[in-house]
């Protein structure tokens, strides 16, 4: 049901390196099959856009971007796919504090590779190349809106893709949160940079460290991302687990030095922040996109692919997620780094809420088809699970209005958070552990693998009711006006992406 993708993000690797290789039933040099993702912009829908209902926002000629250019200075050809926004995140990042990280897909526990395989999303696209051939990345043959199986990594063909479609928008309010979607989604042109960077990086990390590889995971490949998403890349360097205090730090002071020393020309600000599970943060010069990159984080690259399952078996999920996360940011509470909620917890509540109304949109994945992502599977299996995976049949015809709207009534009014942890793996909320984690904890989101807290930022009661205070507000407001400028600035939004 899902749209061809197969090793998205993935690392390739010359021969010669074959010969070391504890990804066992994965040999290095197969040619990976890079599939890209998010509805293109000329998607007859994406068009409406900039005239959401209740205003008249002008249209954004498309700007054909510049050819990127790494390294020796060659230019390395971008796709002709029109970009309105090249879209740079965070403009204030200069004002962030960096002692906490923002808690992305963050948590101990993987194992060995293969990440960025893709699971459903529209306009996936193929293109493989060996690692001794430069990425034919951006020259790509591109197709809207498809749906098809996640091939196995060695297959050579794919299955006829088919088409997907958006909800049917009958009110203002759905209208609103669906061109505000087609609008800020991320592009196939966004993602080809994040995957550029992504292939560069590998090459120059490959020299330190022979046998790892490089994984664009999170947003990017989910489902979920926006124009102005940052990438998420995941570095593992073994198949075992390592200290996140004291080897990854080590490994990310060396790529830390790496990027300094040897990167500058095209990486800038690299810096390392020490938190549970600790990153290097760093900009890409050449695409102006901000990268976080953990080491051997790989519960990430499993969430992945659950979430972008999610993503794709009903169609209302990704334009309320989206519009969710433009919510939350502009309104203060969607940053982890200053204790409040991270993107990853604000999808897993807004996934938490559909599988608990009373005519669920959504079902617990892991419950029904736990053989498909099953915690101790083989990291270059991981991409293949959900591709039997059908889309969920809901008999709830609530519209993209409705939902959001219950949404933050449910938080607001309903939820029980002194005494229940949100939980997608069990499709329900249910009472909160014992443990120390859970302890003096005001927000509690259970990560589906590893069943850590997502929502441990939130630390402090002030910020927790600040979180609260913003729920109820919004709620009332788009309760009474059943607009959506009423709590989002749209003309500003879509001009930021």
């Amino acid at each position: 049901m899902f749209p061809n993708s197969s090793n998205l993000g993935r690392p390739p690797f010359p021969p010669e390196h074959q010969q070391y290789n504890f990804f066992s039933n994965l040999p290095v040099n197969i040619p990976p099959v890079l599939v890209y993702h998010q509805q293109i912009i000329d998607h007859p829908h994406f068009q409406s856009s900039t005239a959401l209902v209740s205003g008249n926002i002008s249209t954004v000629p498309p700007v054909s971007p510049p050819p990127f250019t790494y390294r020796n200075g060659s230019p390395v050809h971008t796709s002709a796919t029109p970009a309105s926004f090249r879209g740079r995140k965070r403009l204030k990042e200069q004002n962030v504090h960096y002692e906490v990280k923002r808690q992305r897909f963050h948590s101990p526990h993987r194992e060995s590779t293969s990440a960025s395989q893709a699971v459903p999303l529209p306009e996936d696209h193929r293109r493989s190349f060996p690692g001794s051939i430069p990425s034919p990345l951006l020259h790509a043959h591109y197709i809207s809106d498809l749906t098809g199986c996640v091939p196995p990594l060695q297959e050579a063909s794919f299955p006829d893709p088919i088409e997907t479609v958006l909800p049917v928008a009958k009110d203002k309010l759905s209208q609103q949160v669906l061109e505000l979607f087609q609008a800020c989604q991320q592009q196939t042109y966004d993602l080809n940079k994040k995957e550029l960077c992504r292939t560069q990086l590998q090459r120059e990390i490959h020299q330190i460290f022979p046998n790892s590889r490089l994984y664009l995971v999170g947003s990017s490949l989910n489902g979920f991302g926006t124009r102005s998403s940052d990438g998420d890349l995941c570095l593992v360097v073994k198949e075992e687990p390592i200290n996140q205090k004291t080897e990854a730090r080590h490994i990310l002071s060396l790529l830390q030095k790496l990027f300094c020393r040897k990167l500058s020309s095209y990486i800038e600000r690299p810096q390392l922040i020490r938190a549970k599970v600790p990153i290097v943060k760093f900009r890409d010069k050449v695409s102006c996109v901000e990268f976080d990159l953990n080491v051997n984080n790989v519960v990430g690259i499993r969430n992945t692919f659950l979430l972008r399952t999610y993503a794709y078996i009903e169609s209302r999920v990704r334009p309320l997620v989206l519009v969710v996360k433009k919510w939350a940011s502009f309104r203060g509470i969607n940053d982890a780094s200053r204790g409040t909620l991270s993107s990853y917890s604000l999808v897993l509540m807004v996934l938490h809420y559909l599988q608990t109304l009373p005519e669920p949109i959504l079902p617990s994945l892991q419950k029904n088809y736990p053989e498909s992502f099953d915690p101790t599977m083989q990291l270059h299996l991981v991409h293949q699970a959900p591709c039997t995976i059908p889309p969920y049949l809901s008999k709830n015809e609530s519209t993209l209005g409705d939902l959001l709207l219950g949404f933050l009534k449910y938080y607001a009014t309903e939820f029980d958070w002194s005494g229940q942890m949100i939980s997608v793996r069990e499709a329900k909320a249910i009472p909160r552990p014992d443990g120390i984690e859970w302890r003096n904890k005001f927000i509690c989101v259970e990560e589906p693998f590893d069943q850590t807290n997502t929502a441990r930022a939130v630390h402090e009661k002030q910020k927790f009711d600040i979180i609260l205070d913003e729920f109820r507000k919004s709620w009332q407001r788009l309760r009474d006006r059943r607009d959506l400028s009423c709590i989002l600035p749209l003309r500003a939004t879509i001009q930021k992406r």
